[in-house]
């Protein structure tokens, strides 16, 4: 059964009640048509997984290319609704790796981020769902997709370094806060 989108929305409210974005994005579910599909042009739903090594200490970021920024991995729903599947796909996708433990299917963070104007697309949003997920840096190697620059296991306190966003620093605490 697909998990409903709004109950974890709502879900990631109730536990942070202080993000705007949660709410900006329930509000887009609720009254945009094809938010899981790219030929909506104001935007869509997008899976990510947030991958941590088992001691929490190596978050796998990937160099985007079309963005040109470290990031989690992950993409475009391409019409799928359940977002964790979506984060699974493209984390294998984008890393090669194929062993993925699920640390909870509930969300870990939100983010609405807008993607500039490309060749072949105009400028539009991203609303992110993004998941917990560990994989073990020791027992499958990194496969580079065309996607990316790099695909990197980055020590936790090096990944602000080469992302400084606000997002990017909400999942550091988060995880961190996964460490006591």
């Amino acid at each position: 059964m697909t998990p409903n989108l709004e109950l974890l929305i709502e879900t990631y409210i109730y536990t942070y009640p202080r993000e705007r974005a949660p709410y900006d994005m329930l509000s887009f579910y609720k009254t945009e048509r094809a938010v899981f599909s790219k030929s909506n042009k104001k935007g869509h739903f997008t899976g990510s997984g947030w991958i941590v090594s088992p001691d929490k200490r190596k978050i796998l970021m990937t160099h985007h290319k079309v963005i040109n920024k470290w990031l989690q991995l992950g993409g475009h729903a391409d019409g799928e609704g359940d977002l964790l599947k979506v984060a699974m796909r493209e984390s294998t996708e984008e890393s090669g790796f194929r062993n993925f433990k699920v640390l909870s299917e509930t969300i870990f963070d939100l983010d609405i981020h807008k993607i500039p104007k490309t060749d072949s697309e105009t400028s539009h949003s991203h609303y992110d769902v993004r998941f917990l997920l560990e994989a073990d840096p020791n027992k499958e190697s990194i496969v580079v997709s065309d996607e990316s620059y790099d695909v990197a296991w980055i020590p936790i306190e090096g990944v602000l370094r080469l992302n400084p966003e606000t997002s990017i620093r909400r999942m550091i605490e988060k995880t961190k806060t996964l460490l006591k």
